[in-house]
């Protein structure tokens, strides 16, 4: 008997974007549990907290797991990806591409990942055309420089990021 399909979709979530979302959502349907897994990955100087990207995620994929009828937990990791997979007894690794950029690196995890654990696979799933370009980076780039970044972010993100980002100033232009 093969037991339940669970899944670990790995990121910074710093923040969530659509094109998270968007994933999440694909990935939920094809499996019985997804497990989004949220780096702690201190060497990208996040702009977020782990407990506020953590609850970020939380609040978007509410929603999705009961239109699925699966399960979705989100839980910070600061292990190796691998070892954080089989902590949670998964055996997919669940990876977005956006741009032939993205698969260099993401070939390069994949082979690095088989040989550490043979038994866990890798899927890939493409970003949706309206989202293939959506970054992180870029997103909190854009709202620093005051752009408008409502189509790249769920709204209660949208809030939280411009938040932050006058909070920032706010502490700038006092020091």
């Amino acid at each position: 008997m093969i037991g339940p399909r669970i899944g670990v979709y790995p990121g910074t979530f710093d923040p969530v974007t659509n094109g998270h979302v968007d994933v999440i959502s694909r990935a939920a349907r094809l499996l019985d549990t997804l497990v989004v897994g949220v780096a702690i990955n201190v060497g990208k100087a996040p702009m977020f907290t782990l407990a506020e990207r953590v609850a970020m995620v939380e609040h978007e994929v509410a929603g999705i797991a009961a239109a699925n009828s699966t399960t979705i937990r989100v839980q910070p990791f600061d292990t190796l990806l691998i070892h954080f997979v089989r902590s949670v007894g998964a055996r997919v690794i669940v990876r977005g591409l956006r741009a032939v950029s993205d698969f260099d690196y993401e070939f390069q995890m994949v082979g690095m990942n088989a040989r550490l654990d043979p038994e866990v696979e890798t899927v890939f799933l493409m970003a949706s055309e309206k989202h293939q370009f959506i970054a992180s980076r870029l997103v909190k780039e854009i709202a620093m420089l005051d752009g408008d970044i409502s189509q790249f972010v769920p709204r209660a993100v949208h809030a939280r990021l411009l938040a932050r980002i006058a909070e920032t100033r706010g502490k700038d232009s006092r020091q």
